[in-house]
């Protein structure tokens, strides 16, 4: 297949390339800057494409047969001030909008756009068990992600089959809240964050990748579909599976008050509950290769290229 990416040098997007291009498909990377257009090392092609403008490069997305779309400002990349708030907003919903415009204008529109979301839809959830069919949350994360799902509505219009993974934590050294997480484990310095009792539901990058091209695959399938590990764990249990990985002890509670001290309104996020399971991508045949939080955080420590399966 002939596949584009959106923000496929981030944790996520760069293992699904190399996913797929150790797969013989033909990847097309959608870049910001022009001067790094064209065939790429690894054999992909890049296109450019300014999302928070509108533009891109419509030509180059021709006889593209799928379109995954990744991009967007990280949620935990800096303090939440009100600029950054309206950076991570924009970059998702304007970015989704560029795409599923430019695709439903094709001649020929792709069969499949496979459009980013999160769990962060459904709000502050406490110890309840979240599946697909739950309602959306009212705070700033939710919101941001309804805006997100919505913008990619021109092209559901356009008859192209639209589906929205709502990933959890992806665990991996490699970046993401593994990659500030882990080195602190490994110098005997990690520990419980808050009270330890608010669930992550995480999943490992490997099976993150596959559950993507489980979807692009499926032509059955269509909406939402939480990418988490089917045994949500809390912070406490997630900090002891990586210390008995590391072989470390996990003596440093971080209390509460002094998250909220460095990390402002982002505290919220990382104190805060989120105990959803991936009830749709179970029913639909998917196998995780690491279902248990042992098994993903082992996984984690694993070079990043060693992901693509």
């Amino acid at each position: 297949m002939r596949i584009a990416v959106t923000g496929s040098t981030g944790l996520i997007g760069s293992a699904l390339v190399r996913s797929l291009l150790a797969d013989g498909h033909q990847v097309v990377r959608l870049v910001r800057h022009r001067s790094r257009t064209g065939p790429q090392p690894d054999g992909s092609t890049a296109i450019g494409w300014n999302p928070l403008l509108g533009e891109v490069d419509r030509d180059g997305l021709a006889g593209v047969e799928a379109v995954v779309h990744l991009a967007g400002a990280g949620v935990g990349d800096r303090r939440w001030s009100d600029s950054y708030k309206r950076d991570i907003r924009e970059s998702r919903v304007y970015g989704t909008e560029t795409v599923a415009v430019a695709l439903a204008a094709l001649k020929e529109p792709p069969r499949v756009l496979v459009s980013a979301s999160a769990v962060g839809w459904y709000g502050q959830t406490g110890d309840r068990v979240i599946d697909e069919d739950s309602p959306a949350g009212d705070d700033f994360l939710a919101e941001v992600c309804l805006e997100w799902e919505a913008a990619a509505r021109p092209a559901e219009r356009a008859g192209i089959r639209v589906v929205h993974p709502r990933t959890g934590m992806v665990l991996s050294a490699a970046g993401g809240a593994g990659s500030r997480l882990f080195p602190l484990f490994k110098l005997g310095l990690g520990g419980r964050l808050g009270s330890g009792q608010q669930y992550w539901s995480y999943i490992s990058l490997a099976d993150e990748v596959a559950a993507l091209r489980f979807l692009i695959d499926r032509e059955d399938l269509s909406g939402a579909f939480n990418l988490t590990a089917p045994e949500p764990a809390t912070n406490a249990e997630l900090t002891a599976a990586i210390g008995r990985a590391l072989r470390r002890p996990t003596p440093f509670p971080v209390p509460e008050a002094v998250l909220k001290a460095v990390l402002g309104e982002l505290a919220v996020e990382v104190v805060g509950s989120h105990r959803v399971v991936p009830r749709r991508l179970l029913e639909a045949g998917f196998r995780f290769a690491h279902p248990d939080l042992d098994s993903a955080v082992r996984a984690a420590l694993r070079p990043a290229r060693a992901v693509a399966r």
